[in-house]
């Protein structure tokens, strides 16, 4: 699959903006889970297909973003340097930031972390979709089915897969609370806020020269004004055959 977006329009600052979003998307998940208060749909997946194998939620989530992003090849979608990096760098950051956050604490300090990790999210979907570098796996896939099936909404291809994904992890053991509600109530109104402000504006094209035909030849010079007829005069007929006034002239035949 061919990558798409390019780096010709503003690099540095979009490479900056997409890992960061990342990071920042990394760190809102930790947040989120040392609040155990609830996780957004994918992340209770993911939290409990770590319960179920025993391997760590970052490892998980860099593994479920690579089978999802195999799932974008019958739904011919393209991915880009947005969509790799970020199955790979969240997933990394998840696991740093739970390693340095520990874990319990009193109801007011985990109540603060999950409210900070809801807007960290907000904030850093903005980041790294502003950046305009492709979307993540999973929003891809979203995208990808409506693609091929133009009649479906896409707020209900959505919902569908969050709540499969949501009821799924559920039962393998994944964090479902107040935090579940919440995000599920703010993460809307907060990507439509950030995702205006963080983006990267498209490049400006030139506008093409209004073409302008060049005037005729005949429509240069102006059309030459009437003159106005010159005062009758009459001239003498020596002969005296001209007719008189209102007579008709004799009509004489041709050849």
């Amino acid at each position: 699959m061919a990558l798409i977006g390019n780096l010709r329009h503003r690099p540095v600052r979009r490479l900056v903006q997409l890992y960061a979003g990342l990071t920042l998307y990394g760190i809102s998940m930790a947040l989120m889970v040392r609040s155990d208060l609830g996780l957004d749909p994918w992340d209770v997946f993911h939290q409990g297909l770590s319960e179920l194998t025993e391997l760590s939620i970052g490892t998980v989530t860099i593994g479920v973003g690579a089978l999802v992003l195999l799932l974008w090849i019958p739904l011919r979608q393209r991915p880009g340097l947005g969509t790799i990096s970020n199955v790979v760098v969240i997933g990394l950051v998840v696991d740093a930031t739970l390693a340095l956050l520990p874990a319990g604490g009193p109801l007011g300090v985990r109540i603060a972390l999950l409210i900070t990790g809801i807007v960290a999210n907000g904030a850093a979907t903005g980041l790294y979709l502003g950046a305009r570098l492709g979307p993540g796996p999973r929003d891809g896939l979203m995208t990808g089915f409506v693609a091929r099936r133009p009649g479906r909404s896409i707020r209900l291809v959505r919902t569908v897969i969050e709540v499969f994904v949501l009821a799924l992890g559920w039962l393998l053991g994944g964090t479902v609370g107040l935090g579940t509600v919440a995000y599920a109530l703010a993460i809307g109104p907060l990507a439509q806020l950030f995702i205006p402000l963080f983006a990267v504006p498209e490049p400006h094209t030139a506008a093409p020269e209004p073409h302008t035909a060049a005037p005729e030849p005949h429509a240069a010079t102006p059309e030459p004004r009437a003159t106005p007829p010159e005062p009758h005069t009459t001239t003498p007929d020596p002969a005296g055959t001209a007719p008189a006034p209102g007579a008709v002239a004799p009509v004489t035949p041709a050849g």
